[in-house]
């Protein structure tokens, strides 16, 4: 067993063991154990209580993520500081006060791409665990918490014709592989578009016109369009089952922010300023928006100008 391999036994049986609780649940409630849709349905089960567990970080990061937004003036003014001093005394200076003022506003770079990360070793696992659905079979054996009969249903299961231990990179001269390079195609467009969508609203309106014009969204802007076809090339080797995990927390993801948008936007963006509006129309006071330091004055949205009242002019009174 590899390095890497050995890192992610304890993922894959988590992964493994929550797919067979939801798989036996399933079965228990009258479905097929045999069935591709109980399978596919186990994996949906599986990202929704990996993604409900991670909701305590998804807090953290959009914490993180507003704290970048409000130390950009600050960081601005220290690039100016430091503009054109190149020694090695000036760069260590600009690096201490940098990390003085991460520490100031309570967060950090990386702080936003923390579920990310958390995930990340759940799906290598996940795609472990699927990928070699049709090498165990073979050999007779499980993976992780699967047992051998599982895994043989596993391998023969299937949904509109393609199964779901296939990719589209090894579905050709499979059976129905017509069925697994269609499905494929249209699953890889779906996770690449989800999340295409989930960056851009984030954008297009939770972001503050300042957040906008620093260096970091430049860096953000360019990730838009990069992720997306990173993960639509790789998608060509993923199962069927790993493109139906992705593009499933990608929905929820999207579904997440949309809720974040609404309800919690970041001060100053366009979705914060509607919302004041709307809270403005039904006669509610602003709430203080989610990462938002105490003493800053929440986004307001001027009230309608009223008739001018006319003032009652004093008329001279005749001297007797």
């Amino acid at each position: 067993m590899g390095f890497f391999e050995t890192i992610l036994f304890p993922f894959k049986w988590v992964v493994s063991w929550i797919m067979w609780v939801f798989h036996e649940g399933f079965v228990f409630l009258g479905m097929d154990a045999a069935s591709g849709w109980t399978w596919t349905l186990s994996i949906i089960g599986l990202v929704i209580v990996i993604r409900a567990a991670l909701i305590p970080v998804f807090v953290k990061q959009i914490k993180a993520q507003r704290g970048m937004q409000s130390l950009q003036p600050d960081l601005r003014k220290l690039q100016q500081k430091y503009k054109g001093k190149t020694d090695q005394l000036s760069r260590q200076a600009m690096t201490q006060e940098q990390m003085a003022l991460y520490k100031k506003h309570g967060t950090n770079p990386f702080a936003a791409c923390l579920p990310m990360l958390v995930q990340m070793p759940f799906f290598f696992a996940l795609f472990q665990v699927l990928n070699g659905i049709s090498t165990s079979n073979a050999r007779g054996e499980g993976q992780g918490a699967l047992s051998h009969s599982a895994i043989q249903q596993f391998d023969e299961a299937t949904i509109l014709g393609a199964p779901l231990s296939s990719s589209l990179l090894h579905g050709f001269g499979d059976e129905g592989h017509l069925s697994v390079v269609l499905l494929s195609i249209v699953m890889i467009l779906a996770m690449t578009a989800s999340q295409f969508i989930t960056q851009k609203q984030i954008m297009s309106k939770n972001m503050s016109e300042e957040a906008l014009a620093s260096p970091f969204m430049r860096q953000q802007k360019m990730m838009l369009y990069v992720l997306p076809i990173v993960f639509g090339v790789g998608g060509i080797n993923f199962p069927i089952g790993v493109l139906i995990y992705w593009t499933t927390t990608n929905l929820w993801t999207m579904g997440q922010q949309f809720f974040v948008i609404r309800r919690m936007p970041t001060p100053g963006s366009p979705a914060a300023k509607a919302l004041a509006e709307r809270r403005a129309r039904k006669g509610l006071p602003m709430a203080p928006l989610l990462g938002e330091k105490k003493g800053e004055a929440p986004v307001e949205v001027p009230a309608a100008p009223k008739g001018q009242r006319t003032q009652p002019q004093r008329k001279n009174r005749k001297r007797k």
